[in-house]
């Protein structure tokens, strides 16, 4: 999903897995390695205003400008139109 955007880097550390476009704009990683969590994995996307969905854990304003959002996905089927157009707005923004 994230390939068909455009250019991007792709930094995968023992923690996470990061897309950057100048900043990074998504992230994968997984719950279980921070807090106690049967979640597989979190899609954490900054976001360049708070959007208002109940899809999403968390949302933080962590800087100016970004707002991160925080989705917990049990399966590849919720990596929806949803989603897709959110990580479009996320690799925009980070331009």
């Amino acid at each position: 999903m994230a390939t068909g955007l455009g250019p991007l880097e792709v930094r995968v550390s023992k923690s996470q897995v990061s897309f950057r476009r100048g900043r990074g704009f998504a992230f994968l990683w997984r719950p279980g390695s921070y807090v106690k969590s049967t979640v597989p994995v979190v899609l954490s996307l900054a976001l360049p205003y708070e959007a208002a969905s109940p899809r999403f854990k968390q949302i933080a304003h962590p800087s100016p400008g970004i707002w991160m959002h925080h989705l917990e996905l049990q399966d590849s089927g919720e990596l929806d139109a949803e989603v897709e157009q959110w990580l479009r707005e996320a690799y925009e923004a980070a331009g």
